[in-house]
C-alpha cells in the first residue's frame, strides 16, 4: 500500500502566539490542524469543541489553530490574533495570511479539522461540522503509550492579554445615569456610573450556566445587551441563552436555551431548556417580542414576553446578502440589531452589510452591502459605498442617522436613513475592534474590545475619551 504523503507546514505562515514549531517538531504525537477563521461563529465552535475534549484528555494531541484570512484587516497578524483570543482561544496559533497551508493541504472551506498521526500522516479530516469529532479524536489517540508530560503539553502564550477591569468586552445598554457592559472575557455584566464605577455585578465571573441573585447568576461570555425599563436582556453567547436581569431585585433567571448550541426549534416553550439556540450574539426588544441575532444559524428568531413563542422571522440559513421576504432572505452573520418603531435594524458582519426587516410582514431589504465577498472602505451612496465586517450598530430616540461601527476598517461611519449616503466619522484615532455602540446622554458609547476598552463620543465637539472602569 502506497504511504500517504507528509506535508510540512509552509515558512510563509506567522506564529502569533507561541514560538515558531514545524510538524516535525510535534512528531511523536497526533496533530489536529484547525484551518479556521476567526470572523466565523462555525470556525470558532469547531475549535471550543476541540478544546473540551482536549480539557477532557490532557496530553493527548497538539492542537494548532490555522487561521486564514477573509477580510483583508486580518492579514495584519495583531487583529488576527485578538479576533481569535476574543473567541478564547489561547491554542498555538498560525496566521496564513497568503493562504499557503490552505493550498498545501487542499482545504476547501472553514472550518476544516486536518488530523495527522504521530508520524504526521493524515488520518481524516473533518470538514464543516460533520463527523463525530469524539470519535476522530479518540481513534487518532490509540495506541499512544502515554499522554506527554506537564510540560511538553502546555503551550504557554507569548505576549498574553493584560490583566485590566475589562477583557474583550462586547455589549453596552446606556440610561441617562447608568453604563452597563456585557463585559464577555470575564463572563459578567456591569451595571457603572457613566465615570465608570462599578456599582453591581451580575455574575460570578466564571463560565457557567445558573440563575439566582447577585452572588449566585453566572454567564458565559456574555454579549448584547437591551434595556427595557428595568430589566436587562442579554444574549448570553457562550451558554446559547437568552437571559434577563432583574434590575430592582438584582435576579438573573433564563428565558430560552438549553446551555448547548442546537437547532432551534419554533413553538412555545414550557421550560426555557425545551429549545436550544445557536450562537444569539444580539438582543433589540420591540412589542414585548425580543428580536435575536442567531449568528450561529444566520437567521432572526423572536421570543414573545408574554405567550414564550419562539418563532424563525426571517433568514434561510445560507451566508448570502439576499432579500425577500421571511425565510427566503438570507443573512450572512447577524451581529448587531437595533429596533426602531416597526423596522429591525440588522448589521450583517459576514455580509459587510445593513440591512432591515419590517417587523409586520417580516421583509428584509439591504440598504448597504453587496455581498459575502464584497467589502471595502468607501463612503458615499448606497450601491456604491463599502463596509468591512461591521459588528455593530445603534441609534438615538430622535435622530434618523444610524451608527455603524465598522470593525474591519476601525472606524465610526453613519448612514442617514431615509436613502442617506454613508459616511466616516472624523474620529482622533483608529479603534480597535469596536463591537458595540450605544447612543445615550448625548454621546456615543463604544466597546472597543480589543483595547479592553469602553469610549465616549461626543460628536459636537469631537472629543474621543477612555471611561476608566474601576474595579
Amino acid at each position: 500500500m502506497n504511504e500517504k504523503r507528509v506535508v510540512e507546514l509552509p515558512k510563509s505562515g506567522i506564529w502569533l502566539n507561541a514560538a515558531p514549531a514545524t510538524l516535525q517538531d510535534m512528531r511523536g504525537r497526533p496533530v489536529v490542524l484547525a484551518f479556521v477563521n476567526g470572523t466565523s461563529v462555525w470556525s470558532m465552535q469547531r475549535v471550543a469543541e476541540v478544546t473540551h475534549w482536549l480539557a477532557r484528555n490532557p496530553g493527548r494531541v497538539h492542537l494548532v489553530v490555522v487561521q486564514v484570512p477573509r477580510f483583508e484587516f486580518e492579514r495584519e497578524p495583531q487583529q488576527s490574533l485578538k479576533l481569535l483570543r476574543r473567541h478564547g482561544v489561547s491554542a498555538p496559533i498560525l496566521l496564513d495570511a497568503q493562504w499557503d497551508a490552505w493550498r498545501q493541504f487542499e482545504v476547501q472551506s472553514w472550518p476544516t479539522l486536518v488530523l495527522l498521526d504521530a508520524a504526521g500522516q493524515e488520518r481524516e479530516r473533518l470538514v464543516g461540522g460533520a463527523g463525530d469529532l469524539e470519535r476522530a479524536l479518540n481513534s487518532l489517540c490509540e495506541g499512544l503509550l502515554r499522554p506527554l508530560d506537564e510540560e511538553s503539553a502546555s503551550v504557554r502564550e507569548l505576549n498574553a492579554e493584560p490583566r485590566l477591569p475589562l477583557q474583550f468586552p462586547g455589549g453596552l445598554a446606556v440610561t441617562a445615569d447608568r453604563l452597563y457592559i456585557a463585559d464577555t472575557g470575564h463572563h459578567r455584566v456591569l451595571e457603572c456610573t457613566h465615570s465608570g464605577r462599578v456599582l453591581r455585578q451580575f455574575g460570578l465571573a466564571t463560565a457557567d450556566l445558573v440563575n439566582g441573585g447577585l452572588g449566585e447568576a453566572a454567564f458565559n461570555r456574555p454579549q448584547g445587551l437591551a434595556l427595557v425599563r428595568d430589566v436587562l436582556y442579554v444574549a448570553d453567547t457562550g451558554n446559547h441563552a437568552v437571559r434577563r436581569i432583574n434590575l430592582m431585585s438584582g435576579q438573573v433567571d433564563t428565558l430560552c436555551g438549553s446551555g448547548r448550541a442546537g437547532d432551534p426549534k419554533a413553538g412555545v416553550l414550557a421550560q426555557p431548556w425545551d429549545s436550544a439556540l445557536n450562537h444569539p450574539v444580539d438582543v433589540a426588544v420591540a412589542d414585548n417580542q425580543i428580536l435575536i441575532a442567531m449568528a450561529g444559524d444566520n437567521h432572526i428568531w423572536s421570543y414573545d414576553l408574554g405567550s414564550r413563542e419562539l418563532r424563525w422571522r426571517a433568514g434561510a440559513g445560507v451566508v448570502e446578502v439576499r432579500d425577500g421576504s421571511g425565510h427566503l432572505a438570507a443573512f450572512a452573520q447577524p451581529a448587531s440589531l437595533m429596533a426602531v418603531q416597526q423596522t429591525l435594524y440588522v448589521c450583517d458582519a459576514l455580509g459587510s452589510a445593513i440591512r432591515s426587516v419590517q417587523l409586520r410582514g417580516d421583509l428584509v431589504q439591504t440598504l448597504v452591502g453587496q455581498g459575502p465577498w464584497e467589502s471595502g472602505n468607501v463612503d458615499g451612496p448606497r450601491l456604491r459605498a463599502r463596509l468591512q465586517y461591521p459588528t455593530a450598530i445603534a441609534m438615538g430616540p430622535d435622530s434618523p442617522l444610524l451608527w455603524i461601527a465598522d470593525a474591519g476598517n476601525g472606524l465610526l461611519r453613519t448612514l442617514r436613513l431615509g436613502g442617506g449616503d454613508l459616511s466616516t466619522v472624523n474620529l482622533p484615532r483608529r479603534l480597535h475592534g469596536p463591537c458595540a455602540l450605544a447612543v445615550a446622554a448625548g454621546a456615543i458609547w463604544i466597546a472597543e474590545s480589543d483595547a479592553h476598552a469602553v469610549l465616549r463620543f461626543d460628536p459636537l465637539s469631537g472629543e474621543l475619551g477612555d471611561v476608566p472602569i474601576e474595579g
